[in-house]
């Protein structure tokens, strides 16, 4: 490359010569470490997230135990107690996701300096977001309602 410019004109000065593609690189690698630290802060922030509503769905339903038992000597079947405890995860799901939602408009016009070639308002990626969280929700509460749904009545009342 320096050869084929300094036959065109050997006055002109070389300090950088190369691929046009390899100073794009360049320059756009602190934005791509960014991106990357990001994705990845924001896969662990979804395993801490499926992982806490994993403990919270667990404790509640250790701690409704007795209830559960009740419900289903009462003729609830394990379809019914399943549901219950999906709903209830759901219910917690959909208030955090209009927090999260409402935070992020509000706080998008604070971070718009900050995005690159995002929009803070993006209604897609709100809806991506809103969706993954919900079905993280429904993975990390379906062992919970499994093992709420395997409840024998007869032991929950016998301990009584």
């Amino acid at each position: 490359m320096r050869h084929l410019v300094r036959s065109l004109d050997p006055e002109l000065p070389l300090r950088q010569a190369g691929p046009l593609t390899d100073l794009v690189d360049e320059r756009l690698a602190p934005n791509r470490f960014a991106a990357l630290l990001a994705a990845t802060f924001a896969i662990v922030a979804l395993l801490l997230a499926a992982v806490g509503i994993y403990g919270v769905l667990s404790f509640s339903v250790a701690h409704r135990t007795r209830e559960i038992g009740i419900r289903m000597a009462l003729g609830a079947d394990r379809r019914r107690v399943l549901t219950m405890v999906l709903r209830d995860a759901l219910v917690l799901a959909l208030l955090g996701v209009t927090a999260g939602g409402l935070a992020a408009a509000f706080l998008g016009r604070g971070l718009a300096s900050l995005l690159y070639d995002v929009r803070p308002f993006d209604l897609p990626t709100f809806a991506a977001v809103a969706l993954t969280l919900l079905a993280l929700t429904l993975l990390a509460a379906t062992l919970p309602a499994r093992r709420a749904g395997r409840v024998a009545p007869a032991e929950v009342l016998k301990g009584e």
